[in-house]
């Protein structure tokens, strides 16, 4: 099998490290070290660190509307279904990779730029998901609420795991793969009862 291209693995690299340790506290030397190329290498790829953790923020939202829409068109018509599907997609890839939980902390440490160029690459996502909500609100197949506030909960609770989990400790959630899926079920199960009609 051959080796995956250097870009690939300079980014996959940064993800967990950023994830785990805070961007502030890896170096690009670190990163360099941990693929096994010399920093000119990752800097031929990414010409400074912030270029580096634009690049990995792309990624991340790249991975999350790629799962999210293949969530949404593998789903029933039930809007119930399809709601249930779309937070199994979000929670899989921090299932699969807890060091994306960790980047969602660090947005709050970003520059304010680099937060925006995160928050509009997911913006026609969450738009569209809204869009999604009020319909079904409409149509009777939802109970009526505000779907802004609808999404903004979901979302809550998945950053809450990122950025609140000496919170989520304190009410016996534990911080492992059962405990995300725990919570994750949590969540499936109490959008299903505030919403179903």
């Amino acid at each position: 099998m051959p080796e995956r291209p250097t870009r690939d693995r300079i980014l996959d690299e940064a993800v967990d490290l950023f994830g785990f340790r805070g961007v502030e506290a890896v170096s690009l030397d670190e990163i360099a070290r941990a693929v096994g190329v010399r920093k000119q290498s990752v800097l031929y790829w990414f010409p400074s660190k912030e270029a580096l953790v634009a690049a990995v923020l792309d990624t991340v939202a790249d991975e999350l509307v790629v799962v999210i829409t293949a969530a949404i068109r593998a789903s029933d018509d039930d809007p119930l279904v399809r709601i249930d599907a779309v937070i199994r997609a979000v929670f899989g890839p921090a299932v699969r990779r807890p060091a994306l939980l960790g980047l969602v902390r660090e947005l709050g440490r970003l520059d304010r730029e680099l937060v925006e160029r995160l928050r509009s690459r997911i913006a026609p996502l969450v738009e569209a998901c809204v869009a999604y909500l009020e319909l079904e609100m409409e149509r009777g197949r939802l109970r009526r609420a505000d779907p802004r506030l609808v999404a903004a909960l979901a979302y809550a609770t998945v950053t809450g795991i990122a950025t609140e989990p000496e919170a989520l400790e304190t009410v016996g959630w534990s911080r492992d793969l059962a405990g995300l899926r725990r919570l994750r079920d949590e969540l499936r199960g109490f959008l299903r009862a505030a919403l179903a009609p």
